[in-house]
């Protein structure tokens, strides 16, 4: 039958859909139109890649060479470091005289995590390559503190850092040089208020002299220095508002919802003055119903995978090695919700051996996943957190299981799938991990696991605007072979008596049983897992119950054989045990201590 003229195939009609998307994510203009200096523009072009500003450059760049205070609420993955970096690095070039490096730090940058200062970092290091007296620098937790102080006392122009080292450093620190201090810059503010960091940020604008609200000494050194403070932030919420209006003032929004603006029939940048405190709480309303005006970009392909509890861990598997033989060098970030679930599926992922013939051929057994895997959560040790994040960074082929440390602001380059293993909770976060891949117009795939009893969480992500689709798990399953024969499909199977999942299963259990460490990791996760699923917080409790998941699935998830009760009672015997070693400790020091007369 003849195609219709006019009609067009849904190839086109997606390719469309995502030249669409570039053009609203890129701007018409050129850096060299934002006045930034030529050498920047080339380098920036020749060296970094980047052809052309997107919409968000675009607006701040001209805003924070201008000098003015700034707020800027953007989605993730639209270009906001180089956003005010860039304007930074033109302003520090042009200095009169030229910028040394006993003048000390002229730019502060404050950003939430460790890996998100190594990569802002490395960005201003690329940036200034052509400008060799800015010289950038990083202080952050974990890092060895007389280093640090050695370097601060050397001097650092544009200086990242985590807010508790910061304020460790200017309370402490006596050889840190800030007097010149230009730029304070909040890199991904809600994430920093959200990790606790809300009192160390405003001791910090309290010891620099840049609150609104300080003394008039404080306001008087502040201006005596043109200060200018850059707000940058996914979304708005009471902590964030609350922050923008001690530390800003009369700034220029970009990226906010012009009616609010114009429904007031003021300037866009009185938006913190006293006056104008209720357009603070309409945002504050509208950034808490939903995922704000949070676009997802059309390349990005969302998809979920509904499975038993019993199964997961054995169709992981299975997805995973789907992705590797559809295309060997790949880049996975694997989510979940715990630090030991993440070192247990680390150990399961990096050492898992299976035999691609017959299960009895014990000498053919190889890699179940060939690719490297690295794994990022927060209480690992500074020095592996550093490796894995700059491993999985610089390898073509690689997974990276995470917590949600790695769920903001980080770019690790070339990820081409996001795999949500653990639901992320509330549908922001859900929209911040999946914004680790399909980055400036790169295309992405993203699956989320969900059990039966959780189906209704597709409805919550899609009054937020994520739309996803079913994954064809059934065909790709069919695909492998088992025992080295391909299956005949006759009639439909389910999954968790799928010869190839029963087969994995096996594997697995007996991986785990193999050695105790392996089982500690296990049981460790199990239990870890149960305790964050119930900490759902809100409407999402009525849809993670765990009242309704069977524990013994749970456990066989985690490749554990013995019943969930023999896990859990391990640990009842451990706490059962401490507390009759503190009733005993109790008597004996009452004892020791003489009676008051």
């Amino acid at each position: 039958m003849a195609k219709k003229l006019g009609s067009k195939s849904p190839a086109t009609k997606k390719k469309e859909e995502e030249d669409k998307d570039k053009e609203g994510l890129f701007a018409s203009c050129s850096f060299s139109d934002l006045g930034l200096h030529p050498t920047l523009c080339a380098h920036l072009q020749d060296k970094m890649g980047f052809q052309a500003p997107t919409r968000i450059q675009s607006q701040a760049i001209p805003v924070a060479m201008s000098g003015q205070h700034m707020l800027v609420k953007a989605a993730t993955g639209t270009g906001k470091t180089l956003a005010y970096l860039a304007p930074i690095v033109h302003l520090l070039q042009m200095r009169e005289p030229r910028v040394e490096r006993t003048d000390g730090t002229f730019a502060l940058v404050l950003v939430p995590t460790r890996e998100l200062c190594l990569q802002v970092y490395g960005i201003a290091q690329q940036l200034v390559h052509r400008f060799h007296w800015i010289v950038p620098g990083y202080i952050m937790g974990g890092e060895n503190r007389a280093k640090e102080k050695a370097r601060l006392r050397k001097g650092i122009s544009i200086l990242i850092a985590t807010p508790g080292r910061l304020l460790d450093h200017l309370q402490h620190t006596s050889s840190f040089v800030y007097s010149n201090l230009r730029w304070i810059v909040f890199d991904e503010a809600d994430s920093i208020l959200e990790l606790g960091f809300g009192k160390a940020l405003e001791d910090i604008l309290e010891h620099l002299g840049s609150r609104n609200d300080a003394s008039n000494q404080n306001k008087n050194k502040m201006e005596a220095m043109k200060r200018q403070n850059l707000l940058l932030s996914a979304t708005l919420n009471e902590k964030v508002n609350r922050l923008a209006k001690i530390s800003l003032k009369n700034p220029v929004m970009i990226g906010l919802e012009e009616q609010n603006s114009s429904a007031h029939g003021k300037n866009r940048t009185s938006l913190l003055s006293d006056d104008e405190e209720e357009i603070l709480v309409k945002h504050n309303v509208t950034a808490e119903q939903a995922v704000d005006d949070f676009k997802l970009p059309a390349q990005l392909v969302q998809r979920y995978v509904k499975v038993s509890c019993g199964s997961r861990l054995a169709i992981l598997l299975t997805v995973l090695k789907s992705l590797f033989e559809r295309q060997p060098s790949h880049k996975v970030v694997i989510f979940l919700s715990t630090c030991d679930s993440v070192n247990f599926h680390h150990t399961v992922l990096s050492q898992l051996e299976w035999s691609p013939g017959l299960q009895l051929d014990m000498d053919n057994k190889q890699k179940f996943i060939s690719c490297k895997v690295f794994r990022l959560h927060g209480n690992m040790d500074q020095d592996d957190r550093k490796k894995s994040f700059l491993g999985f960074s610089s390898e073509k082929s690689a997974i990276l299981v995470s917590t949600d440390v790695a769920a903001r602001g980080l770019d690790f380059p070339k990820v081409k799938c996001i795999i949500q293993y653990d639901s992320p909770g509330e549908a922001s976060e859900y929209v911040h991990r999946v914004g680790r891949t399909a980055r400036i117009g790169e295309k992405g795939e993203a699956l989320l696991f969900l059990q039966p009893i959780e189906t209704d969480y597709l409805r919550d992500l899609q009054l937020h605007g994520a739309s996803l689709t079913e994954y064809p798990l059934q065909k790709v399953l069919d695909s492998f072979p088992v025992n080295g024969q391909r299956l005949l499909k006759r009639k439909q199977i389910s999954l968790d008596t799928h010869p190839w999942i029963m087969s994995l299963q096996r594997a697995l259990e007996n991986f785990v049983a193999s050695e105790d460490i392996t089982k500690k990791l296990a049981r460790d996760a199990f239990c870890s897992w149960v305790r964050a699923y119930t900490a759902h917080r809100g409407e999402l409790k009525k849809i993670f119950m765990v009242k309704k998941l069977h524990l013994g699935h749970v456990a066989r998830s985690f490749g554990l054989k013995e019943q969930p009760s023999l896990v859990g009672r391990s640990h009842q015997v451990q706490l059962k045990k401490r507390k009759k070693e503190q009733k005993r400790e109790r008597p004996a020091k009452r004892r020791k201590i003489p009676a008051k007369r």
